[in-house]
């Protein structure tokens, strides 16, 4: 089995970090890269941002704090949140962005993830999705920061995804997203089952033990976490150590 990441997930809104629950109820944590300067040094292996409102004002701040991030740290950066076109994808490339997550402008533009696929490569194209449960087997992508509907089956648009040239998926539950009480474990085990790309589970880490059972039930990729970290409830180094103690494989920090 290859190393499951870790990694962080930093929402932003305008110039700051915030927190939420169910992706409302946004609280001011601070300046992002603060956090993100933080976390590399304790061996995080890689950074999502993603601007919560960009898609709803049709404008991203994150440039400039990907800009300023990359002076400071050395793992892969995910920047998600109002991409629209490939001219967007190339601003947050040159800013330093090794990848991009697109939400809602995959599920308006489906032809979006072939076309970066395309001219970057799949491995730099990850679909975001964010699905909130609407009955016992069944789970809907909504867009907009989790705000509107799309009337898309979760699984199905995983798998679409894909075949569009999507490299990764950022699998987000709204349903669970800051609550601590750990992950959508049945909606990680479809869409892993679904798909053979990577997939990175987001939403509802309250302890490492989360983490533990989100690879053991669902063969997750990756963990991407948010809340245990930003209130200084665990850290990067002890959940590795957690971790790594119940044979799960990850990258221990070397420094």
């Amino acid at each position: 089995m290859q190393n499951i990441r870790v990694i962080a997930r930093l929402d932003i809104k305008g110039p700051n970090l915030i927190k939420g629950i169910h992706l409302e109820g946004l609280r001011v944590l601070g300046d992002p890269n603060d956090f993100a300067k933080k976390y590399y040094d304790e061996g995080i292996d890689e950074i999502v941002y993603i601007d919560i409102v960009a898609s709803l004002y049709g404008r991203s701040k994150l440039t400039e704090i990907v800009q300023n991030a990359v002076q400071n740290v050395f793992v892969p950066l995910t920047v998600g949140g109002g991409i629209r076109n490939v001219d967007d994808v190339q601003d947050l490339l040159r800013a330093g962005a090794d990848k991009v997550a697109i939400s809602t402008a995959a599920v308006e533009n489906p032809s979006l993830i072939s076309d970066i696929s395309r001219i970057y490569g799949s491995q730099c194209m990850v679909l975001s999705i964010e699905a909130k449960k609407q009955s016992e087997n069944t789970w809907e992508v909504y867009t907009n920061s989790g705000r509107e509907r799309s009337h898309l089956n979760a699984i199905d648009w995983a798998k679409k995804g894909e075949e569009l040239g999507a490299g990764e998926i950022l699998l987000t539950s709204i349903d669970q997203e800051g609550t601590r009480k750990g992950f959508d474990l049945e909606l990680i085990k479809r869409v892993t089952d679904a798909v053979n790309i990577p997939v990175i589970a987001s939403g509802g880490m309250g302890c490492s033990n989360d983490f533990i059972d989100a690879v053991n039930h669902s063969g997750v990729n990756a963990v991407a976490m948010a809340d245990i970290l930003h209130y200084n409830r665990d850290s990067v180094q002890n959940i590795k150590n957690t971790i790594s103690n119940q044979g799960i494989p990850v990258r221990l920090n070397e420094k």
